[in-house]
């Protein structure tokens, strides 16, 4: 994909460590208004603000922090190797992963600490671009390799009451972008965090499912208790590629996080968007519709 003789523009508006290019005539043609947040924000009911620093930082004074020292690692476990690639990247039809803690704004250890990831942001290029029948998708201009970071899937933390009022004023044709995580804590204790990326959010709302997707979604906690949901290359990924992820949401994590084995994105209750959308995702083992779920109506 050839950047030359194009006129593009930075979706991003220079939020990003690196433009987040869309060429002229896209965002000129039915695109969505939105304002664009390179990360979570507080919406109505939040409960807890996602830029809130509330979780203990370790005393490290090292460059990057060590497994046998580092009070971070200790208590959550070491998730990155030294080049920042998370150790437990599996196949997209995995149904384990750890959870991962990165060092935090508390933390004495320097910003290149190998703990310290998806607080970086984004590293590689990207563009968004129109599909034949997929409306709008993001795709990587160069390679990726497997478990690294590519990007967040950012937008506006709701209440789950919030999330139902959005849900059912939705129309039939409206796209949904309402993402609800649950996380089993021990104990019985569960999570629920709703994130909805539609009036704020970043370019993961841009992203398309996939039943064979190379982008696996991974909670990550970095200042704030709110995870952050980031996107991780689940193989090497070419240049040119679209990214994609599994709507479906099988990602289960071992100890502390759990997702749901249905799709993570719910839709409202009337009759019409209650049709199952069709999957045009190309893959040879495609289930022919988008995953469904009706978690945020039924709880």
């Amino acid at each position: 994909m050839s950047l030359q003789n194009c006129f593009y523009q930075d979706l991003s508006n220079g939020h990003e460590n690196v433009p987040i290019l869309m060429k002229d005539d896209v965002s000129r043609v039915d695109f969505p208004v939105f304002q664009y947040s390179p990360e979570n924000v507080p919406g109505p009911g939040c409960a807890t603000d996602p830029s809130e620093v509330t979780i203990p930082g370790c005393s490290c004074l090292t460059h990057s922090c060590l497994a046998e020292s580092c009070s971070c690692l200790q208590t959550y476990g070491q998730t990155y190797d030294s080049s920042g690639t998370l150790l437990d990247i599996r196949s997209t039809d995995a149904t384990h992963c750890k959870p991962v803690f990165e060092c935090n704004a508390l933390c004495a250890c320097s910003e290149a600490c190998s703990n310290r990831v998806v607080q970086r942001g984004i590293r590689f290029r990207l563009e968004v671009c129109r599909t034949k029948e997929k409306g709008l998708g993001v795709w990587t201009l160069e390679p990726i390799p497997q478990g690294t970071f590519v990007c967040e899937y950012a937008g506006e933390v709701i209440s789950f009451e919030e999330a139902r009022r959005r849900q059912l004023i939705q129309g039939p044709e409206d796209n949904n972008y309402i993402i609800a995580v649950r996380e089993h804590a021990g104990q019985g204790a569960i999570t629920k965090t709703f994130m909805d990326p539609t009036m704020v959010g970043n370019v993961g709302r841009f992203l398309n499912h996939s039943c064979l997707p190379n982008l696996l979604m991974v909670p990550v906690r970095v200042h704030s208790t709110v995870p952050r949901l980031a996107m991780f290359a689940a193989r090497d990924i070419d240049a040119q590629e679209e990214l994609t992820f599994d709507y479906a949401g099988c990602l289960r994590h071992q100890r502390t996080v759990e997702l749901p084995t249905q799709s993570a994105f719910a839709l409202p209750t009337n009759t019409h968007a209650l049709k199952r959308k069709a999957c045009h995702c190309g893959a040879q083992n495609c289930a022919q519709f988008l995953p469904l779920d009706l978690s945020v109506i039924n709880l």
